[in-house]
């Protein structure tokens, strides 16, 4: 079977001449003449969907533990790690897509997004006829497609790449996050060009440790040729000494000795512009989202985009004519005079900068609106309140994506971080009621900042999924005011 290539593997019964038409990891799409591979998930086990698959049709079942199976006519194949054994045989499946285009993965807690849309513009301004994956959408040429994960499964994202292929595109910017790493999602694909951004506090309710969280992202520069690497963040170091780059590329605001070193940094609120040093030339950069990490997104994607090839002179040009992301630092100008600015930051440090940058323009107030996500990592809410009370003059704790914890709860624990400060706050539980009552609140030159859902269009409480999109109810209030 030349679905198994690659892979060490022990027929337990039946045969591997089985004429395969379909691969599948999800027992729900179960049909005839299809391969199915047992992974084990976060919270369900794909051993435990082998009868079922079996009634649908299934002949070829993939496992990494004994099973009990009661038909003799089923093949039934062991390897030692099914995720790994997915990602081989999704590759193998359709022809070895990353193969034939360029791939250039972002990895880090914070920035993936900006950085890969930041890139996939400068790329395609360019002239190359890119692809785009990350945690808003997926681009496939000028196609646009939902994204269910930031990192698509390894199955899924094979067939990405082949119809990226399929398409003629060349180059492919994508999101690497820590879990599609750790679980072996982009396991034998070969990267171009591998980014680090940073590390900060984040996953830990899967990871358990940072060390984990940061040995899951120096994979990504075990599997790549170049790797682009912000020497400022203090891990910068393992992960520079633990690749296996052909080549490595740094990136600065600090060390003047980074390939790509920014100087005379000046942030206003309607963006930011530096003096880039390459090469030991000088280059003046300007870039419309404001704020001190939009100096460390703008350099990672320059860095990347001249690795590929692109002329520095035509990266600069085509950065000034970005108009950033929607739902990352995505700024709403009321007639009265005050911004609202809806942004992704959900972590602490992602929370930190976004208000740091906002106190580094802001005249009047800042207004906060904070809230955690529920079945995550709770060691993080009394940080997110204590960042948000020390950098704002006002702040509104209220939901996030409770899940299913109770709202309530979630809440009193990032009042924690606030409660013994002298930072002003409120508790409302239901999101659209706190975020109308900041913006009551807000007055001329005042900042509304309404952090951790950023481009989402959802809320989930309890198993549901309903309609809640932040920026539709910043717009819907702001016209109401006229």
């Amino acid at each position: 079977m030349d679905l198994l290539v690659g892979i060490e593997y022990e027929v337990i019964t039946g045969s591997v001449d089985e004429n395969i038409t379909h691969v599948l990891y999800d027992s729900k799409f179960a049909k005839d003449e299809s391969l199915f591979v047992s992974i084990v998930g976060t919270k369900v086990d794909g051993h435990k969907y082998i009868n079922e698959v079996i009634k649908n049709g299934v002949r070829v079942i993939v496992v990494e533990k004994m099973v009990d199976i009661n038909h003799k006519d089923i093949t039934v194949i062991r390897v030692k790690d099914t995720r790994k054994a997915l990602a081989m045989i999704s590759s193998n499946f359709y022809g070895h897509p990353s193969k034939n285009i360029k791939l250039i993965g972002v990895t880090g807690t914070n920035g993936k997004t900006t950085t890969v849309f930041l890139i996939n513009h400068i790329l395609k301004e360019y002239g190359l006829k890119t692809g785009l994956i990350g945690t808003i959408e997926c681009h496939i040429g000028d196609r646009i497609i939902e994204s269910a994960r930031t990192t698509p499964e390894s199955l899924d994202l094979q067939k990405i790449f082949c119809d990226m292929g399929d398409s003629e595109v060349d180059t492919v910017v994508m999101e690497v996050s820590s879990h599609a790493l750790d679980l072996d999602r982009v396991y034998n694909t070969e990267y171009d060009i591998g980014i680090f951004t940073n590390l900060s506090l984040d996953h830990l309710d899967y990871h358990k440790t940072m060390e984990n969280y940061l040995d899951a992202k120096i994979k990504l520069f075990k599997i790549c040729k170049n790797g682009v690497i912000n020497i400022d963040d203090n891990v910068s170091n393992k992960i520079i000494r633990e690749c296996t780059c052909d080549k490595i590329y740094t990136y600065s605001t600090e060390k003047k000795g980074a390939d790509f070193f920014a100087k005379e940094i000046e942030l206003t609120s309607k963006g930011v512009s530096f003096t880039l040093v390459f090469e030991g030339k000088d280059y003046l950069v300007n870039y419309k989202t404001p704020g001190k990490f939009s100096v460390y997104n703008a350099l990672a994607a320059i860095a990347a985009s001249y690795v590929r090839g692109v002329p520095i002179e035509d990266i600069i040009y085509h950065i000034g004519k970005f108009q950033g992301v929607r739902g990352r630092f995505q700024n709403i100008i009321s007639e009265k005079g005050y911004s609202a600015i809806v942004d992704y930051a959900h972590s602490p440090d992602g929370l930190l900068n976004v208000l740091k940058s906002i106190k580094e323009f802001a005249v009047g107030r800042v207004i906060t609106v904070v809230g955690c996500g529920g079945d995550r990592d709770s060691s993080k809410r009394p940080i997110m309140g204590k960042i948000a009370s020390d950098y704002s003059d006002f702040v509104v704790i209220t939901s996030d994506n409770p899940r299913t914890e109770i709202p309530e709860n979630i809440i009193d624990q990032i009042e924690v971080g606030i409660m013994d400060t002298d930072c002003p706050y409120t508790k409302i539980t239901d999101r659209q009621e706190g975020i109308e009552f900041a913006l009551t609140m807000a007055e001329e030159n005042d900042v509304v900042l309404i952090a951790g859902k950023g481009h989402e269009t959802y809320q989930e409480i309890g198993k549901n999924r309903i309609h809640f999109n932040d920026v539709e109810i910043v717009l819907n209030y702001i016209q109401g005011e006229s």
